[in-house]
C-alpha cells in the first residue's frame, strides 16, 4: 500500500491539531476541540494559523458568550472583506411595494415577476473554517442554528442565505476543567461532531512558537498575531490540499476489517451501552463514526487493516465527548433494593476517561 505509506510519512511532519483537522476535512465532518482555561486563546490562534498555512483555508474566530446574538453569530461567519451589516429593506421601499394593487398591473406575468424579484434573497458564502471559542456558552438557539449550518450547509438570515463552501469545518473550542469533565453543548450538536481532541499547553504550538510575539497574556487579540504570521510559512511543512484529503478518504474505504476486529469493535460499543456508569450517548451515529475513524487511523499508520490498538485509540476520540455519565439516582440496581450511598460511592469515580479505560480492558484479539 504505497500511497498509504506516503501519507503516513507525511503525517510525521504534522502536529496533533493538524492531524485532527485533516481527518475531519477528509470525510467532511466536524471536530470538537478542548483546551484549558489558560491556553484556549493560544489554541484558537494556532488553529487559525493551521487553517491558513497547512490547508490554505479561510477562517473566522468567534468569541461566544451568553450575550452573543444570532445576528452577531451570523455576521462573524462571513469573510473579513464581506459586508457584515444586515441588509434590511427600507421602510419607504416596503411602503411602496405594499401599495401596489392588482389594478395597476397590466399583465399577470408582470405581477409574478414583481413578486419573484421581491422574494429573491442574496446568497453569501461563509469562511471555510469556523473556530467557535467558548461555544458551550452560546445560547441554545445559536447552537441549533450552527447544527443546521453543519447539516444543510445553509443558514437563513435577515440579510439573505448564508452558504457553506465545499470545504467547511466547524470547530467548537471549549474549556475542559477538572470540575466539569463534560462542558455543556446542545446534545444534538455534540452528537453530530465526529471526534474530540484535547490540546494541553505541553503539546506545544507549532506555528505560534515560530513568531516573536506569540506569548499570550489572556487579553491579546487573536487577529493581531495571526495577521503578522500568515505569511510566515513553516519551512519544510507539508501542505495539505484537497487531492491528498480525497486520497486519504479513498484509502480508508479499502481498509480491511477482520472478523475478530469487527467483534472487538462491537464489544466496545455494547459494553459502553451496558455500563452502569453510562446513561446515554452511545448512538448509532457514534458507532458509524467509530468504524470510519478507525479506518482513517489505519491509513495514517501506513497499513490497510485494523489492529486492536488503533481501534482502542479511535474509541477514545469518538466516544469520549459523547458519553453521558449516569448519576446515582439513575442506577438500575436501586430498583432491586441497592443502597443509594453505596451506589454513590461506586459511581463516584465515573468520568468519560475512567469509563473508557474500564471498557478497553476487554480482551483484545491477537
Amino acid at each position: 500500500m504505497d500511497e498509504s505509506s506516503d501519507i503516513a510519512s507525511l503525517v510525521l511532519g504534522l502536529s496533533d491539531l493538524d492531524v485532527a483537522l485533516a481527518l475531519c476535512l477528509a470525510v467532511h465532518q466536524h471536530c470538537r476541540i478542548e483546551a484549558t482555561d489558560a491556553n484556549i486563546h493560544d489554541v484558537a490562534k494556532e488553529l487559525a494559523l493551521i487553517c491558513t498555512n497547512t490547508f490554505g483555508l479561510s477562517y473566522s474566530i468567534l468569541d461566544c458568550s451568553s450575550a452573543t446574538s444570532y445576528d452577531d453569530f451570523c455576521a462573524e461567519l462571513l469573510p473579513p472583506d464581506a459586508i457584515r451589516s444586515p441588509v434590511r429593506p427600507s421602510r419607504s421601499r416596503m411602503t411602496t411595494e405594499s401599495s401596489i394593487t392588482l389594478s395597476s398591473l397590466q399583465d399577470s406575468r408582470d405581477l409574478k415577476g414583481r413578486f419573484r424579484s421581491a422574494t429573491i434573497e442574496p446568497k453569501r458564502e461563509v469562511v471555510n473554517v469556523v473556530i467557535a471559542k467558548n461555544f458551550n456558552h452560546a445560547n441554545d438557539e445559536i447552537q441549533r442554528q450552527a447544527l443546521e449550518l453543519m447539516h444543510s450547509k445553509k443558514l437563513a438570515t435577515q440579510a439573505g442565505i448564508l452558504e457553506a463552501p465545499a470545504e467547511f469545518l466547524f470547530l467548537p473550542l471549549i474549556v475542559r476543567s477538572a470540575e466539569q469533565d463534560q462542558p455543556r453543548l446542545n446534545p444534538h450538536v455534540n452528537e453530530y461532531l465526529f471526534i474530540s481532541h484535547f490540546h494541553d499547553t505541553e503539546d506545544g504550538f507549532t506555528y505560534l512558537e515560530e513568531t516573536a510575539d506569540w506569548l499570550s497574556d489572556g487579553q491579546m487579540s487573536a487577529s493581531s498575531v495571526i495577521r503578522k504570521s500568515e505569511t510566515q510559512i513553516k519551512k519544510g511543512h507539508p501542505p495539505i490540499d484537497r487531492q491528498l484529503l480525497d486520497q486519504l478518504q479513498q484509502l480508508s474505504n479499502s481498509v480491511s476489517v477482520g472478523a475478530d476486529i469487527a467483534r472487538y469493535q462491537q464489544d466496545i460499543t455494547v459494553f459502553l451501552r451496558l455500563s452502569r456508569a453510562v446513561s446515554g450517548g452511545i448512538s448509532t451515529r457514534s458507532n458509524l463514526h467509530f468504524k470510519s475513524f478507525s479506518k482513517l487511523l489505519a491509513v495514517l499508520h501506513g497499513i490497510d487493516y485494523l489492529t486492536p490498538s488503533i481501534v482502542a485509540l479511535a474509541a477514545k476520540k469518538v466516544f469520549r465527548h459523547r458519553i453521558i455519565v449516569a448519576s446515582p439516582e439513575e442506577d438500575r440496581s436501586l430498583q432491586y433494593g441497592s443502597d443509594f450511598k453505596a451506589v454513590s460511592q461506586v459511581l463516584g469515580y465515573a468520568n468519560p476517561d475512567s469509563i473508557l479505560d474500564g471498557v478497553l480492558t476487554l480482551e483484545a484479539p491477537l
